[in-house]
């Protein structure tokens, strides 16, 4: 009995494919979201990155390794912001990849709002939008 492997593909494949099951958001829009609490926004960036660049006002810091389980509303180790499966989350990286493949994986989980921030924090901060020292 042989098995059919699916060919591998390459991160950019892989990026395209991912983003074309949801739309993106560009900055102006999710601080605008935000500001009127219907989107929460989610910073997944490293220590060393909000360290070196700062924090978004609001968002809520969860590392990239914890981000299913503090998000995921039937999860024992939820956030208290993780409140259901109609959640609008914006997911932000430092440059909009990593979000992608984050917004993902939290569609996965049910989270079907779910969405990445297009640039990510430096489109964020490019963007005049507020940022605070961490």
């Amino acid at each position: 009995m042989s098995a059919t492997r699916e060919q591998p593909v390459g991160i950019d494949e892989l990026l395209e494919q991912v983003r074309e099951r949801y739309d993106r958001i560009e900055a102006r829009e999710a601080y605008d979201a935000a500001q009127r609490g219907e989107a929460l926004l989610v910073d997944i960036r490293y220590a060393a990155l909000r360290d070196r660049d700062g924090l978004i006002p609001g968002a809520l810091v969860v590392e990239r390794n914890e981000l299913e389980w503090r998000l995921d509303p039937r999860g024992s180790h939820r956030a208290p912001e993780a409140t259901s499966h109609d959640l609008r989350v914006v997911v932000i990286c430092n440059e909009g990849y990593a979000s992608s493949l984050a917004a993902a994986s939290l569609h996965q989980l049910g989270l079907h709002r779910a969405t990445d921030l297009v640039g990510g924090f430096q489109a964020w901060r490019a963007s005049g939008l507020p940022v605070t020292s961490a």
